[in-house]
């Protein structure tokens, strides 16, 4: 099958782009970043502890506003330690000389939403978060600051990931009806479709045993974020049980992972990406790590039955969930052609067929 023109990049385009010196790195790439429809990034040598978020807008380079809103500067050749309710400004190992036609965008990885780990890419001259615009050239830096557990990161930790596009790719309400009614995108019998997605609703009924969630603890040890199942669950995480009474009251600061009603399913053609904040459906903020990969929840690469996991933080004021409140759109884009690996199939995926779980971090 030919490429289409516009679409997300899949891996292989995406290895292109270093050939072609459109993307750079500080050191060889690590043998699994580059992912179906993303690159991992990766934090180089220092950190520098800021006193708030900023950006850089358009007459600035984001080196210009660290050298006068530096507080300490942090060697991370070692690993260290950064502290909850901080901001920290990271320089990255990849960088950019993106063409004309291509734009990019970033989404922290699954495991950092997880943690609650607050991380946004900064570009020199941005005037948004996360969005690259087509053709930027320069460094790229990720803003972190750890909401719920201090972490130990490293040079070469990866908390963040990056997504290249050419063009429109975004499908329309009549392009998503037609493929969700061939390819069941949510196993739900009335698709919800408006705002340009389709919806995801809360499972607060929980498993058999009446688990519906955690909650993260407050004053814990720390989660260093290359290490997996280093963790006990009970030392971070309280479990919610419904109670029959399938709602939640989410407290204003406070941290938790939930669980969609409906399986997600990504076919192998397409990308998708979760609304991380939706005004429409409540004051509360659901899914930092947005970005599902070709294959997500795809039965031939071993993800029949994957639910999206949501990250979840009430804003201002207390607020009452209830079971099959929608709580987020999927929105789908074309990929410009099919990945060579899809997301699960041998890729070494941790949340694939997924339902309710931590990250990677905890063991059971």
């Amino acid at each position: 099958m030919m490429a289409r023109e516009t679409g997300i990049l899949a891996d292989r385009a995406i290895s292109a782009l270093f050939e072609t010196e459109r993307l750079i790195s500080e050191r060889e790439l690590d043998r699994d970043q580059i992912q179906p429809a993303s690159l991992d990034l990766r934090l180089g040598a220092k950190a520098f502890r800021v006193r708030a978020s900023f950006m850089p807008g358009p007459s600035h380079l984001v080196s210009d506003k660290l050298d006068r809103l530096s507080l300490h500067v942090i060697d991370l050749s070692e690993g260290a330690v950064l502290e909850t309710g901080c901001v920290y400004i990271v320089p990255l190992m990849e960088s950019l000389a993106l063409p004309a036609d291509m734009s990019a965008s970033a989404n922290p990885k699954s495991s950092t939403g997880r943690l609650d780990i607050f991380t946004r890419v900064i570009t020199d001259y941005a005037q948004e978060f996360d969005k690259i615009p087509s053709g930027y050239s320069g460094p790229l830096y990720l803003e972190i600051s750890p909401r719920t557990f201090p972490i130990v990161v490293r040079r070469g930790s990866r908390l963040s990931q990056i997504r290249f596009r050419v063009g429109q790719a975004l499908l329309g309400e009549p392009e998503l009806l037609k493929l969700h009614e061939s390819e069941t995108l949510v196993a739900s019998k009335l698709p919800n479709v408006s705002g340009g997605g389709i919806a995801l609703s809360i499972d607060l009924a929980g498993d058999k045993e009446g688990l519906i969630g955690y909650r993260g603890k407050h004053h814990t040890a720390v989660v260093d974020v290359d290490k997996k199942a280093q963790h006990d669950i009970y030392d971070f995480w309280e479990p919610l049980y419904s109670r029959g009474r399938n709602e939640l009251i989410l407290d204003p600061d406070e941290f938790y992972i939930l669980v969609s009603r409906e399986a997600v399913h990504v076919p192998p053609d397409y990308a998708a990406e979760m609304t991380p904040f939706d005004p429409l459906v409540g004051e509360f903020r659901v899914h930092y790590a947005g970005f599902f990969d070709p294959g997500f929840g795809h039965a031939p690469a071993g993800g029949r039955g994957s639910r999206a996991v949501l990250e979840v933080r009430s804003h201002e004021v207390p607020f009452i969930l209830e079971d099959g409140q929608i709580v987020g759109r999927l929105v789908y884009e074309h990929m410009q052609e099919k990945p060579a690996s899809l997301y699960g199939s041998g890729l070494g995926s941790n949340y694939q067929a997924q339902g309710l779980k931590l990250s990677k971090h905890f063991r059971i």
